[in-house]
């Protein structure tokens, strides 16, 4: 199946909220585990935050960390600065405006650098990906995952079904949607072989998720 290109940026205030409604809790919670078991540590950057689960989360999780969540959705930073508001590891959150292809951030600024299902919102994703090498310092932890896009649409309005059955029909059509936008396995090696992430591991983490990534080396 080709793929289907969808909105780069959910920047609606109907969008936001719908996205932030639906369960990530499963997702999210497996991210993080993910981050820990590759050695995150210190200054963090998780670009693409949405509404900003990842870094409450991993703050709740590991103590020394800050985390800053950068997205270019204006609607879904104003629900992640609600949750830093709520969190009592505020001190250690902050969310910013940025694009993920030119962020403004030195060489080598973050420790670990993280980004959980943007890639399949990016037409062309070779400057998201070079700009997580660019400011990632050396040795540092590195997670990207995203979505597998499908052989078939068939299989992707299965994986929807499966994967969203408690969902309303918009949640499942924009989980289908991302599905159709995703890239595959094989796309994603090449790509990260071209940016300058030859060294990273590219993973299946179950049937529909996968994910680029580098553990820290310390």
């Amino acid at each position: 199946m080709q793929r289907t290109l969808e909105p780069e940026v959910m920047d609606t205030p109907e969008e936001a909220v719908e996205y932030d409604s639906m369960d990530h809790s499963g997702p999210n919670d497996r991210f993080t585990t993910r981050l820990l078991e590759l050695g995150v540590h210190g200054r963090v950057l998780d670009i693409g935050t949405g509404p900003g689960h990842i870094p409450v989360l991993l703050c709740e999780k590991l103590a020394g960390v800050h985390v800053t969540g950068v997205d270019l959705a204006a609607h879904m930073l104003a629900l992640a600065q609600r949750k830093r508001a709520a969190s009592p590891h505020r001190h250690r959150l902050s969310f910013e405006s940025a694009d993920a292809k030119g962020l403004r951030y030195a060489g080598g600024w973050f420790d670990s650098v993280c980004s959980n299902t943007i890639l399949h919102h990016i037409p062309d994703p070779r400057p998201f990906l070079r700009e997580c090498r660019r400011v990632l310092k050396p040795g540092g932890a590195l997670l990207v995952r995203d979505l597998i896009r499908p052989d078939s649409d068939a299989r992707a309005r299965a994986w929807t079904e499966q994967n969203a059955a408690g969902a309303n029909a918009r949640q499942k059509a924009l989980l289908h949607a991302s599905y159709c936008a995703a890239f595959t396995l094989e796309e994603l090696r090449a790509l990260a072989a071209e940016c300058g992430l030859g060294d990273a591991e590219v993973v299946q983490d179950d049937e529909t998720h996968m994910s680029l990534q580098l553990s820290a080396r310390r």
